[in-house]
C-alpha cells in the first residue's frame, strides 16, 4: 500500500496561500535551529546519522520460526543503515558444553577481527546466560539489551548491571484460560506440552502457579522429553474434545529425536481431537487455533528500540528497565470454524489467520489487470478480426471497455468512492432541478500528523476506513464522495432541518469508534462542515464555499465537531 498524500483542498487560492505560509514559517525554525547550533555548538548524535553496529545473538538458528520474527522486527525498528550482524548458538541441535565452547571460540575469534559493537542483543534464555558468563571477556562496557528471555529470576539478575536491559516474554497463560474457558465452558482439563529444556523448565514453573486460580481444573502436562514419539502420540490422542491444550514447548523426546518448532506442531495438531492454544505467535495458522501471544515480531521491534536508545545515552544516563514484551492475540478463523465456535467469541483487535475475505477484497487486487486484460483482448480481436461483421463486434467490446473506464475514471481507486470529478457532475445535475440539497463537507483531523507519525500507510488505512463507513450510510438521499486528500464530501438531496440535523450527526458517528492502523487501535476525528442550497447558496461553486468555511470553523473551534455554515459568522 502506497502512503498517501494531501493533494489540496477544493479552494485552489486559499490552500495555496496556506501552503506558502507553511514554508515561510519552516524557513524560520531552520534559521533558529542553525543559530543555536552555532550559539551552543550542538551537534547531531553520531548514532543518529546510522553509523551504529548491533550484534544480535540468538539462542537457535535463522530457521527457528520465531528467530526470523525476532529479526523481522529488529529491522523495521533498526533501519537499513545500521549494521545489524547475526550469530546463531543452535542449542536446539547441541546444547551442550562442548557445543558451547565452540561457539564460545568461534565468536571470540570473530569479534577479535572487527571493530567492537555498539550494542548487543540477546534472544532467549541460552544466550543471555551465554553472554553473562562471557560477559568480560567478549563484551566489556558494551550495552546488552535481551529479549525472548521467559526465566524471570535470570532476567531480573541479569539487569542488576547497569549496562543490561531487555523485555521478558511473559507468556499470558491466565488470559488464554479465561479465553479458553469462553470458547469450551465444559473444559475440566488443562493440558501443556512441555519439554526439559531450560525454556520448558521456566514455563512448568509458570504454568503450574496458575493451578491454585482454577480450582476447577486439573493442570497436567505432556513431557515430550521423556515421552517416545508414539508415547507422545498416544497421550494426545487420549485427550477429550472438551480438553485444554497448550503447545508450550517440544524440541525433543526421550530417544534424543529433535523436533522444529513446526514438527512438534504439526504432530501434536495431527493427534488431538482438541484445539491447541499457544502463547507465542510462531507457529500461527500450522494448527494452532490462536490465543493470547507474545509477538515475537514485536519483541524484536522493541528490543531494536532499546539497542538505539542506548547507543544514544549520554554520559552516566541509566539504561530504560526491563519491561514485558508485547502481546496481541491471534485467532486461526478456519479452526474456529472447524471447532464450530462462534466468531462473537474472537476477540477485540485479533490478528485473524486464515481469514476468509469479503467481495471487495477478493476483488480489489484485479481490478487493473482485468481491466489490462480486456484492452489486450480488444486488441488481440482488431488484428485478427478483419472483415466488416468482427469490425462491428469488436467496435462494441472496445465500447464496453470505455465504458468500465469511464466508470473508473470517476471513482477514488484507495477508497472506492466516487471521486471529485463525479462530485462535481452530480450537484450540478440536481441544483439544475432547482432541487433543495445540502452539502456536507468532512476533513480528518490532523491528518499530517498520523502520516508524519506513522507513516503514509497508516494514512491509507484510515482514509479507507472513513469511506467503508461513509458508504454504510449511503442511501437514495445520501452519497459519499472522496473529494481531495483528507477531505471527504457528501450530497444530501434535502434541506429539511431535521434530516439535514440527523445526517450531519451521522457524519460525526463515523469517528465515534476507534480506528485499527496497523493494527493498533487509534482515535481519529474530524470536522464537518454543513451548507445548504437555495438557503445558503445559490450556484454550486458558492455552495462549497460555504461549506468549506463551515468546516474551518469548526476546525478553528476545536475539531471533532459539525457546523452549519452562517453569514454572520463567515464575515465575523
Amino acid at each position: 500500500m502506497i502512503g498517501s498524500r494531501v493533494s489540496g483542498g477544493m479552494d485552489r487560492q486559499r490552500k495555496g496561500n496556506g501552503l506558502e505560509r507553511i514554508m515561510k514559517r519552516m524557513r524560520g525554525w531552520i534559521f533558529i535551529w542553525v543559530g543555536l547550533m552555532l550559539l551552543f555548538g550542538w551537534k547531531t548524535p553520531a548514532h543518529a546519522q546510522g553509523s551504529g553496529r548491533i550484534l544480535f545473538i540468538s539462542s537457535y538458528f535463522y530457521g527457528w520460526d520465531r528467530v526470523e520474527m525476532q529479526i523481522q522486527g529488529m529491522r523495521e525498528s533498526i533501519g537499513e543503515a545500521y549494521t545489524l550482524d547475526y550469530e546463531f548458538m543452535g542449542t536446539r541441535q547441541s546444547d551442550d558444553e562442548a557445543a558451547r565452547r565452540l561457539f564460545y571460540e568461534g565468536l571470540s575469534y570473530r569479534l577479535s577481527k572487527t571493530e567492537p559493537y555498539d550494542a548487543v542483543i540477546l534472544g532467549d534464555d541460552e544466550a543471555l546466560l551465554f553472554a553473562l558468563e562471557y560477559r568480560d571477556e567478549l563484551f566489556p562496557g558494551i550495552p546488552l539489551i535481551f529479549e525472548g528471555v521467559n526465566s524471570e529470576e535470570l532476567a531480573q539478575r541479569a539487569s542488576q548491571d547497569p549496562l543490561i536491559t531487555g523485555i521478558m516474554e511473559r507468556l499470558s497463560l491466565k488470559e488464554n484460560i479465561d479465553w479458553a474457558l469462553k470458547l469450551m465452558p465444559k473444559a475440566k482439563k488443562v493440558v501443556a506440552i512441555l519439554d526439559d529444556s531450560l525454556t520448558g523448565e521456566a514455563e512448568r514453573k509458570q504454568f503450574y502457579q496458575y493451578a491454585d486460580q482454577y480450582p476447577q481444573l486439573e493442570f497436567s502436562e505432556i513431557n515430550t522429553s521423556q515421552l517416545s514419539e508414539m508415547e507422545i502420540k498416544n497421550q494426545l490422542w487420549q485427550l477429550d474434545e472438551n480438553t485444554i491444550l497448550f503447545f508450550i514447548v517440544m524440541t525433543d523426546n526421550k530417544d534424543g529425536k529433535l523436533y522444529t518448532e513446526k514438527e512438534g506442531i504439526h504432530l501434536a495438531a495431527n493427534y488431538t481431537k482438541c484445539p491447541m492454544l499457544r502463547m507465542v505467535e510462531a507457529g500461527a495458522g500450522e494448527g494452532i487455533l490462536g490465543g493470547y501471544v507474545s509477538s515475537m515480531t514485536e519483541a524484536g521491534r522493541v528490543a531494536g528500540e532499546l539497542a538505539l536508545e542506548c547507543m544514544n545515552r549520554r554520559g552516566n544516563q541509566a539504561l530504560p528497565a526491563v519491561a514485558d514484551g508485547p502481546s496481541i492475540y491471534y485467532v486461526d478463523e478456519a479452526l474456529l470454524d472447524q471447532f464450530k465456535f462462534s466468531h462473537s467469541l474472537i476477540p477485540e483487535g485479533a490478528v485473524l489467520i486464515h481469514h476468509e475475505p469479503s467481495f471487495w477484497e477478493k476483488n480489489q487486487a484485479i481490478i487493473k489487470p482485468l481491466l489490462a486484460l480486456i484492452v489486450v483482448i480488444a486488441a488481440m480481436l482488431a488484428w485478427v478480426l478483419w472483415d466488416n461483421v468482427r469490425k462491428r463486434k469488436l467496435l462494441k467490446e472496445l465500447e464496453d471497455a470505455r465504458g468500465v473506464l469511464e466508470s473508473a475514471s470517476q471513482h477514488d481507486f484507495l477508497t472506492g468512492l466516487a471521486n471529485r470529478s463525479k462530485f462535481m457532475e452530480d450537484l450540478q445535475s440536481v441544483i439544475a432541478t432547482e432541487t433543495p440539497c445540502s452539502v456536507m463537507m468532512l476533513d480528518i483531523d490532523d491528518f499530517k500528523k498520523i502520516n508524519d507519525t506513522f507513516g503514509h500507510t497508516a494514512g491509507d488505512e484510515a482514509l479507507k476506513q472513513v469511506a467503508a463507513r461513509l458508504k454504510e450510510m449511503q442511501s437514495p438521499l445520501l452519497t459519499p464522495y472522496r473529494f481531495a486528500g483528507d477531505e471527504f464530501i457528501l450530497i444530501l438531496t434535502s434541506a429539511q432541518s431535521k434530516i439535514v440535523e440527523k445526517t450531519a450527526y451521522a457524519c460525526r458517528n463515523v469517528f465515534a469508534k476507534d480506528f485499527r492502523i496497523q493494527g493498533d487501535n487509534k482515535k481519529v476525528t474530524g470536522s464537518i462542515g454543513v451548507a445548504s442550497y437555495p438557503q445558503d447558496a445559490d450556484n454550486l461553486e458558492k455552495l462549497i464555499v460555504c461549506a468549506d468555511d463551515a468546516m474551518y470553523r469548526v476546525k478553528k473551534s476545536g475539531k471533532n465537531m459539525f457546523a452549519y455554515y452562517s453569514q454572520e459568522a463567515a464575515d465575523a
